[in-house]
């Protein structure tokens, strides 16, 4: 079992309850020598805590997987939903890229497209600033542990003192009973404030994110007005893009993209 996949599991196990080295090893048919690396491992990333012969859950609610482990997840899917993304974004735009890895992705296929791009992510920043072309501005401050994202106060001043043609938009939840939610108060704040100053908005998130809520909401779907999303969106979420008159793109298993609203 590929390393990533093993931690995915560990997290989903300890998240419903402590669970011993023992269990886990049996769950995911590792060694518990491996197991204990794992845990000292996903504890130093804050996403578990270890006590001795196990691990148990962190307290807090909406906690989202470290980012090298959401990186190595789903390569191609967010790969297509940044290809079909970058579609909808012209030349010379003044665009907002969020934080996160599916952001990451777009913020790859946007290099070198003659942008005026914004984003609060030091990963998306490097790629947007990979090939010459881009003016790439980052708010400064301090950045969050793991996925050296700017959440603070000042980042949230900074973009919301500009003035966005697009903004691309990720999030960690986007049931369409509770609206579009992440894990963190800060984050939730920046994209408040991204989605106020954007002429257009786009979310970019992969169909499973409609089936899962977290803490902070910053948005509905309402506030959108395009998701770029892969195959398989509850006809739930379809149905609220629908009524809000949000055009809802869908990857299909080739690789294309239909509209469904």
């Amino acid at each position: 079992m590929q390393r990533s996949k093993r931690h995915k599991m560990i997290i989903e196990a300890v998240r419903s309850g402590p669970h011993s080295i023992d269990e886990l090893a049996k769950l995911t048919g590792a060694s518990s020598v491996s197991v204990r690396r794992d845990l000292a491992e996903l504890a130093d990333q804050g996403v578990i805590r270890r006590f001795r012969g196990g691990a148990a859950p962190v307290s807090h609610r909406g906690a989202d997987y470290p980012f090298a482990l959401r990186q190595a997840s789903g390569i191609e899917s967010k790969s297509a939903l940044a290809k079909a993304t970058a579609e909808l974004i012209e030349p010379g735009e003044s665009v907002f890229v969020d934080n996160g890895t599916t952001a990451l992705a777009v913020a790859e296929e946007l290099s070198g497209k003659n942008l005026t791009a914004m984003t609060v992510s030091l990963h998306s920043a490097a790629a947007l600033a990979s090939k010459p072309g881009n003016q790439v501005i980052v708010p400064g401050g301090p950045i969050d542990h793991d996925d050296l994202a700017f959440t603070s106060a000042g980042a949230t001043e900074a973009v919301a003192a500009m003035r966005f043609d697009t903004a691309v938009i990720g999030t960690c939840a986007a049931n369409p009973d509770a609206g579009l939610t992440v894990a963190g108060w800060g984050d939730a704040q920046v994209k408040r404030a991204a989605i106020a100053s954007a002429q257009r908005v786009f979310l970019v998130a992969t169909a499973d994110k409609f089936n899962h809520t977290a803490a902070h909401r910053f948005a509905s779907i309402a506030d959108l007005d395009a998701i770029i999303t892969t195959y398989g969106a509850p006809p739930s979420a379809i149905a609220e893009a629908r009524i809000a008159g949000v055009t809802m793109i869908e990857l299909d298993h080739s690789g294309g993209t239909e509209t469904l609203g």
